[in-house]
C-alpha cells in the first residue's frame, strides 16, 4: 500500500469517528524538516469544538466497543501489527524527514512501538482478574475483575512521534476504552500515516481518534468531563500542569516528565566493551530523549581514561541528514531547540565548563539551512550550575568527576529528577549497591539506554514522573481499568446441590 500522506504543504485533518475530518480551527502551523528546513505539510490547531467531536465520538464508541470480548478486541491488534510491520521503513522514513533522528535510530524507534503492539495482543491474559473460593468466609466466594472506564486521551511529545503514542493507544484500547491521540504539532506526520493504518484494520467508528493541535487542544481533554484520563509525555513543566489540572476533575493521570540522567564509570568499567553503548546513550537521537545520559559521573581514576575515549569517540561522528547513509547523528527538532542548546553550552562554558568538543561550531556544508548542533562534551561540570543540574535535550554531555561511587549515589538522588541512571562496573558488589541505593526508576547496569522492553513498566521517578501506574505492560493495564472487587454468596440447600440442575 502506498502511502497517501503528501509531503507538500497541504493541511492535515483529524480522524474522528471513523472518518477524516477537517479541524473546525482556522489557525495552522507548519510542519518542517529539520534536516533542510523545508516545508512539508501544515497541522490544524485544532481547539476545544474539535476536541468535544472527538470525545462524542469516543464515548458513543465506548458502550459496544466495552462489550466486544478481549480475545476479539486483540484480533484488531493482530492486524495492525502485521500493517505495521509491513509499512516500517516507510515510517521510518517518516519520522526522519519530520524530527530529524537518523534512519538506524527511526527503525529502532519502530521496532519499539511495534513491541507495545503484541504485548496487547496478549489482552486476555492481561486483564485476567483473580479469585478464590470460600475466600471471605465458608460458602462466600471472592474475585477481582477489571473492567474498562471509558474515553482516555494521550498527549505525546515530538523527539518519538511514532513509539510513545504505543505506549498508550495499544493498552488504553484492548482494554476495552475508547481513545483520542494528541500528537506533537511539531512532527505529527507519522502518527497522520498510523492512522491511515488503523483506518484500515477496520477499527469500530470512533474507537480510536486523532486530534492535532497544540495548548488549546491540550487544555481542552484535561477540562472535558467525559474524558477519564490523561496519559503524557514531556517537559517536567508541562508534566506537572497536566497532573495538577487533569486531576482537579478527577481524572487519572500518568504524566511523564523531564530527566538528568547519569551515568557512573567505576575505574574498572571495560570501556573496550561498552564505549559504543555509552556513546548512543550521549548522542543517540541528537540526545533528544528522556533516557539519554547527559551527565558523566567518573570515579577517580576513571576521569582521564573516559574524557579521552568518549572525545575521540565523538569527534568521529559523522553529524548530517538522517536518511544520508553514514549519518551518525541527525540535527535537533528546530530552530529554536538548536538555539536553546547553543545558549545552554554558552552558559556552561561561561560557568566555568571546559569545551572539549563545541558543537556550537559544527557545519553541514550540504544541508546549509538545518538545525544542526555537533556531538558536545563539557568537562569539569561542577555540581549546582545549570549545565550540570538542567536537562539541556540535546547532543550535549557534562562529565563532573567525583572520589567515590558513594559520592557519586549521593549526587545523583540529590537530583530532582529520577529517571534513569546507569553504572559501568565490572564489580557485582559496585552494581549491586548502585541498583540498591540509587533513586530513579530504570536503572543500567553495563547498560547506557536503561530502556524498559514493553511488557515491562517504563518507571520514573521524583519529577520524572507524576501520578502512580506508569506506561507499558500490565501497569497500564491497570491503569486503563478499574478493579471491581465481587463477593458473592448463594442460598437455599448445601453445596454442591443446586435444585433443577441435575446431579
Amino acid at each position: 500500500m502506498a502511502a497517501t500522506v503528501q509531503t507538500d504543504i497541504g493541511t492535515l485533518q483529524n480522524y474522528v469517528g471513523g472518518r477524516w475530518v477537517s479541524a473546525e480551527a482556522v489557525e495552522s502551523q507548519e510542519v518542517r524538516n529539520p534536516a533542510t528546513d523545508e516545508p512539508l505539510a501544515r497541522v490544524p490547531l485544532s481547539g476545544a469544538a474539535d476536541v468535544d467531536t472527538a470525545v462524542a465520538a469516543a464515548a458513543a464508541a465506548f458502550p459496544s466497543w466495552r462489550a466486544t470480548p478481549p480475545q476479539e478486541r486483540a484480533r484488531y491488534f493482530f492486524k495492525l501489527r502485521q500493517l505495521l510491520d509491513e509499512h516500517r521503513e516507510e515510517l521510518a522514513r517518516l519520522i526522519v524527514a519530520e524530527m530529524g533522528k537518523t534512519l538506524d535510530d527511526a527503525r529502532g524507534e519502530v521496532q519499539r512501538g511495534i513491541d507495545n503492539v503484541e504485548t496487547a495482543c496478549g489482552i486476555p491474559t492481561l486483564m485476567m482478574g483473580y479469585g478464590l473460593e470460600d475466600g471471605a468466609a465458608r460458602g462466600i466466594d471472592e474475585e477481582v475483575v477489571f473492567q474498562p472506564l471509558g474515553v482516555f486521551a494521550a498527549i505525546t511529545p515530538f523527539n518519538f512521534p511514532f513509539m510513545i503514542a504505543f505506549w498508550f493507544l495499544p493498552y488504553a484500547v484492548a482494554c476495552g476504552n475508547t481513545f483520542i491521540l494528541k500528537p506533537s504539532e511539531t512532527d505529527p506526520m507519522v502518527q497522520q500515516r498510523v492512522f491511515e493504518l488503523i483506518d484500515a484494520v477496520g477499527f469500530p467508528p470512533g474507537v480510536i481518534n486523532l486530534v492535532h493541535g497544540g495548548k488549546d487542544a491540550v487544555n481542552a481533554l484535561l477540562d472535558h468531563p467525559e474524558v477519564r484520563g490523561i496519559s503524557f509525555v514531556g517537559s517536567t513543566q508541562t508534566a506537572a500542569y497536566v497532573y495538577a489540572r487533569a486531576a482537579q476533575t478527577g481524572k487519572r493521570v500518568q504524566a511523564s516528565g523531564g530527566a538528568k540522567n547519569a551515568i557512573v564509570v567505576m575505574p574498572d568499567a571495560n570501556m573496550d566493551a561498552y564505549l559504543s553503548t555509552i556513546m548512543n546513550s550521549f548522542y543517540g537521537a541528537a540526545g533528544q530523549r528522556c533516557l539519554a545520559n547527559s551527565l558523566v559521573l567518573p570515579v577517580g581514576a576513571a576521569h582521564h581514561d573516559a574524557r579521552e575515549r568518549v572525545a575521540e569517540a565523538a569527534g568521529r561522528l559523522r553529524v548530517g541528514d538522517g536518511l544520508e547513509p553514514g549519518v551518525e547523528l541527525g540535527p535537533v527538532v528546530s530552530a529554536t531547540a538548536r538555539d536553546r542548546i547553543f545558549g545552554a553550552i554558552t552558559a556552561a562554558v561561561d560557568e566555568g565548563a571546559e569545551a572539549v568538543l563545541d558543537g556550537r561550531q559544527v557545519r553541514v556544508p550540504e544541508r546549509p539551512r538545518g538545525y544542526f548542533v555537533g556531538p558536545t562534551l563539557l568537562d569539569n561540570v561542577r555540581p549546582g550550575t545549570r549545565a550540570y543540574r538542567e536537562e539541556i535535550f540535546g547532543p550535549v554531555v557534562g562529565m563532573s568527576p567525583v572520589e567515590s561511587l558513594d559520592e557519586a549515589i549521593a549526587q545523583i538522588n540529590a537530583a530532582e529528577y529520577g529517571n534513569a541512571a546507569s553504572i559501568f562496573t565490572e564489580s557485582g558488589a559496585a552494581a549491586r549497591k548502585f541498583r540498591y541505593e540509587v533513586e530513579t526508576g530504570n536503572i543500567g547496569i553495563n547498560v547506557g539506554v536503561a530502556a524498559p522492553v514493553a511488557y515491562f513498566p517504563f518507571s520514573g521517578a521524583k519529577r520524572s514522573f507524576f501520578g502512580t501506574l506508569h506506561p507499558q505492560g500490565r501497569d497500564a493495564v491497570r491503569f486503563y481499568t478499574e478493579s471491581k472487587v465481587v463477593i458473592t454468596r448463594w442460598t437455599g440447600g448445601d453445596r454442591g446441590t443446586v435444585t433443577g440442575v441435575g446431579r
